[in-house]
């Protein structure tokens, strides 16, 4: 069985109607799986924390980072995924 590939998606931005379903929407397109969200508004601020589940996903990596970045310009918001292999690594050394 295939290992189970991981991703954290970040959302920060200006509070507004909709962030977390289209958000959602580019997602589902892509075949990617939420497992874990965490969102806060502060001070009018909008913070969202995804894990997300990637090993199926029907896009390249890079095609879906231009999603999202593209999205977030469209939304006024800063969008980003980072494999989760980053923080791994990090942690080793």
């Amino acid at each position: 069985m295939q290992e189970m590939e991981k991703a954290v998606i970040t959302v920060l931005g200006q509070d507004c109607v909709g962030i977390t379903a289209k958000v959602c929407t580019v997602l589902a397109e892509s075949n990617i799986n939420i497992l874990d969200i965490s969102q806060t508004i502060v001070g009018g601020y909008f913070n969202m924390v995804m894990v997300v589940d990637i090993t199926s996903m029907n896009f390249g990596y890079d095609v879906i980072s231009e999603k999202l970045d593209a999205l977030g310009n469209d939304m006024g918001l800063k969008i980003k995924i980072q494999h989760t292999k980053i923080f791994d690594a990090m942690h080793r050394i």
